[in-house]
């Protein structure tokens, strides 16, 4: 039988956080983002095995950070690639090396550290059941298109539209078997945004698993701003045993 893998894409540049550090080396209540990401996995009960590509220059340092939180549940940190679907192809080939095909894998950004134990369990969930999971939460936004990005031309319905988020979750044999397909045909990934688009380009039936909207990206300097309040928020509930009805609702829709 195989195993519950968290593949962890850690190989942003931190270039709209402003900074000079990668994002997910910026501390937060002082701790790197990445090791708030990786504890959430390193906690969960069914997860067994942790993967991470991480740029190059930066895998000395993520492995003390990993070795000095006690994240035992990582086996690998790899060198990333040329793209992000390059980086997590190489997250995937060394869990594809020591791990049987069946094993289902849980695709996730290191800089999204506030996902929770029951997305991770829904996940699975739709896994066993469907072949496939990504995470989406309704889009509460009006879309608009633009063609020319300055005058609008559609204003599509929004009740058909999703946001996509991570993790995105598959058998390892498939999801190995669609890289190895795309790399042959489109070797540099064009036009291919994430997991979901591969699969769906190699003709593959997705699922979709209803996320959470506080399952944020920490990609820019308000994303940090947000995710320190919901640091501050869980220590709250948690000390004191009660949370704001509201505030809760809202995270979690």
């Amino acid at each position: 039988m195989g195993s519950n893998i968290a593949i962890i894409f850690a190989g942003g540049s931190g270039a709209r956080m402003g900074s000079g550090l990668p994002k997910q080396f910026i501390e937060v209540n002082g701790k790197p983002i990445i090791i708030h990401t990786l504890e959430i996995f390193e906690e969960h009960p069914r997860i067994d095995k942790i993967y991470v590509a991480c740029k190059a220059d930066y895998i000395a340092k993520l492995e003390r950070y990993v070795s000095r939180h006690f994240i035992s549940k990582v086996k690998a940190i790899v060198p990333g690639g040329a793209t992000g679907q390059d980086s997590i192809y190489n997250a995937l080939c060394a869990a594809a090396e020591e791990n049987p095909g069946d094993s289902i894998v849980l695709i996730h950004d290191g800089v999204r550290p506030c996902i929770t134990a029951q997305l991770i369990d829904d996940d699975l969930k739709s896994v066993t059941e469907k072949g496939s999971a990504i995470t989406c939460t309704a889009l509460f936004e009006t879309p608009v298109i633009s063609r020319d990005g300055k005058t609008v031309d559609e204003v599509p319905p929004r009740a058909q539209l999703f946001t996509a988020q991570a993790p995105q979750c598959f058998y390892l044999s498939e999801i190995m078997e669609a890289h190895s397909k795309i790399r042959k045909e489109n070797p540099g990934y064009e036009g291919i945004v994430d997991s979901c688009t591969l699969m769906k380009q190699c003709g593959k039936k997705v699922a979709i698993v209803i996320g959470n909207r506080g399952n944020i990206k920490v990609t820019t300097p308000e994303d940090l701003y947000t995710f320190r309040g919901m640091i501050q928020y869980r220590e709250t509930e948690a000390v004191f045993g009660f949370a704001d009805r509201e505030v809760s609702k809202k995270l979690n829709k």
